[in-house]
């Protein structure tokens, strides 16, 4: 049986940031995990935080919840895709990554929206994870 082999890669031809990967190759999987979007919501379905960062903050948590549901982990996500509302500073954003998430370099979309399905969200995260049973 081999092992699971989650490789990052970042062609000379792309920009290179320690933050991402921009191509992630994932082989000897036995299972891929979709982590549907998550929000800044409590286990009671209350909304944790007011700002970007609290509820980015709140959200990862979320992720990471969901994963360990699975016997998944942080080092088995390959791709993240994060929808921001817009008129938020992206950036509060990241450093709210780097507290939960810290530097792990998988493959990160992000995209501003005009609006999530409740207006106080600010922020909404998907993570894609591949895993060996």
């Amino acid at each position: 049986m081999s092992s699971l082999r989650i490789e990052h890669h970042n062609p000379a031809a792309l920009h290179r940031n320690p933050a991402f990967s921009q191509v992630v190759t994932v082989r000897g999987m036995d299972a891929m995990v979709f982590v549907g979007g998550q929000n800044a919501v409590d286990a009671a379905g209350n909304i944790v935080g007011e700002t970007l960062g609290e509820q980015t903050e709140q959200a990862l948590r979320n992720v990471l919840a969901a994963l360990a549901s699975v016997k998944a982990s942080q080092e088995h996500v390959v791709r993240l895709a994060i929808y921001l509302v817009q008129g938020h500073d992206a950036r509060e954003a990241f450093g709210a990554a780097q507290r939960i998430w810290g530097m792990h370099p998988t493959a990160i979309t992000v995209l501003t929206v005009a609006a999530l399905a409740n207006p106080r969200f600010l922020v909404e995260i998907e993570a894609t994870a591949a895993v060996r049973e």
